[in-house]
């Protein structure tokens, strides 16, 4: 994949776990909680319709605050390849001010990790640049460490 980095963000990194395990983290309502956001911030819900065009939504409380995002699966490969979307709500409602698109690879590492790569496609340089300056690489790295250890622990 062919990233543009005036729009694109990501990084890769090995985690501690097996690409089956970190799928099922990924794509199970049950687990998202665990990892999905840097904590001490929380998710309060989450509803998941693993299908194209299904939804991917969250709820997360933040400062105090309560934060909804909705989305949407634009491309699933089991095991391998995840994208969601907050431009688009289930239905293909357009959103009014969407932010990004991720996109998750996973393939197999070494004694039984996955290598993981998340990144963050953004309609414009703007875009981009913001979230890169609201900790983009600390954020998504510090999910991604939460995420291993999580994984870890249901081994």
């Amino acid at each position: 994949m062919e990233l543009d980095p005036d729009t694109d963000l990501s990084f890769t990194r090995t985690l501690a776990a097996p690409r089956a395990l970190v799928w099922e983290c990924w794509t199970d309502p049950r687990h998202i909680p665990h990892f999905f956001i840097p904590k001490p911030h929380k998710v309060t819900a989450v509803e998941i319709d693993l299908r194209i065009g299904g939804r991917f939504d969250t709820r997360f409380e933040v400062e105090g605050n309560s934060i909804a995002n909705r989305g949407v699966y634009l491309e699933i490969v089991p095991q391998e390849k995840l994208v969601f979307t907050d431009a688009f709500s289930e239905g293909w409602k357009p959103a009014p001010e969407p932010f990004m698109t991720a996109i998750l690879l996973l393939a197999d590492a070494p004694e039984g990790g996955t290598l993981y790569t998340a990144i963050a496609r953004h309609r414009n340089p703007d875009s981009r640049k913001t979230h890169e300056n609201m900790g983009f690489y600390e954020g998504w790295g510090t999910v991604a460490s939460q995420l291993e250890a999580y994984a870890q622990g249901l081994r």
